[in-house]
């Protein structure tokens, strides 16, 4: 069952995992079997049960870890219940982009699958096929469709109300919601029943502590119908960090071995800030930092050749003096001519 917090608000969290990923030097798409494949660390998603009308769609992300640029011709489906779109159709090396696949509960409803074919042509021809699957019912619905928390300042805390609404049974009851963020509350009030017809009003927060970047989270609602325990709500949104940098991703291109190469990083706040240290394992790089607080920085980054043939494949962290030390990084490739 759900336990309140310190503020009276019922804690869904089974626990937030993090995750460390290293940054490794790209390498050829010609040496690499399945190229496309690699790219993909989630091929196959199931929606569980949803309510009819409720958003519900799922971002299979795929990075390019190679030297050569990458580009999708098309996405395609099997069954019209999924949509396909995709947040970007080329990648440099190291960025990241997502097939977005939605469920149309509006349109479909009952026990429905799809493929999602996604076809690459450069740097050579591959497909990769992503799963998806769901159950829509008819019987519940939620107003608005989805928790959607919109565009949020880092340390800031959102609430949204959801009215959730089960025809049929006047004995169904929501006896526990459960997430795996830990930064979300819920409160049910009572239930409302009129023949054939129950009703809850829930609220959804999210607090301070949130993550920054997007949010695609879901509520899980466990219900006393043996038929259907579970039910899944989605979550939306996104915490705008409090630093960022850009470009997110620098490439120095092709360079010889004692050459010196230059670039800018803007480095913005959303309040005035200093820089106090650039973080960089790799000694050919050196910056040149301004001083002073303020809401944008110019930070120039000067690469400088030793004579050595190793790659650059390089993660830049921009630590500044927000409270703890708020950070922002980039990524740096290039390659060394021989």
């Amino acid at each position: 069952m759900l336990r309140p917090d310190r503020f009276g608000w019922p804690v869904l969290g089974l626990g937030l995992g993090f995750a460390m990923a290293c940054l490794t030097t790209g390498a050829s798409v010609a040496s690499a079997d399945n190229y496309a494949d690699k790219m993909f660390k989630v091929k196959s998603h199931d929606f569980r049960t949803v309510g009819r009308g409720t958003k519900s769609e799922y971002h299979f992300e795929f990075t390019n870890p190679y030297n050569e640029d990458v580009h999708v011709s098309g996405v395609r489906t099997s069954c019209g219940c999924t949509t396909p779109t995709l947040t970007k159709d080329t990648l440099k090396t190291h960025e990241t982009a997502a097939v977005v696949a939605k469920f149309n509960t509006s349109t479909f409803i009952g026990q429905k699958a799809a493929t999602v074919t996604v076809v690459f042509d450069r740097p050579k021809y591959a497909e990769v096929q992503l799963k998806v699957s769901g159950f829509i019912r008819t019987d519940i619905t939620f107003d608005p469709p989805e928790v959607a928390f919109g565009e949020v300042p880092a340390g800031a805390e959102r609430e949204r109300d959801i009215l959730i609404t089960h025809n049929g049974n006047t004995n169904w009851e929501i006896i526990d919601v459960r997430s795996h963020c830990s930064n979300l509350r819920v409160r049910l009030e009572p239930a409302q029943r009129t023949p054939g017809k129950v009703q809850y009003r829930m609220q959804v927060r999210m607090d301070s502590e949130m993550s920054e970047g997007e949010i695609r989270e879901r509520l899980t609602l466990i219900s006393n119908d043996r038929s259907f325990p579970t039910t899944e709500m989605s979550i939306s949104g996104r915490v705008r960090p409090a630093v960022s940098v850009s470009p997110a991703a620098v490439s120095l291109g092709t360079t010889q071995l004692d050459s010196k190469v230059e670039k800018k990083l803007i480095v913005r706040g959303e309040e005035p800030f200093e820089i106090k240290d650039v973080q960089c394992a790799d000694e050919r790089f050196k910056f040149e930092v301004p001083i002073g607080s303020k809401k944008l920085h110019l930070v120039k980054l000067v690469y400088s050749g030793d004579g050595t043939a190793e790659p650059i494949s390089q993660e830049i962290r921009i630590v500044t003096d927000l409270p703890g030390d708020r950070a922002a990084s980039c990524i740096v490739t290039g390659t060394i001519a021989n």
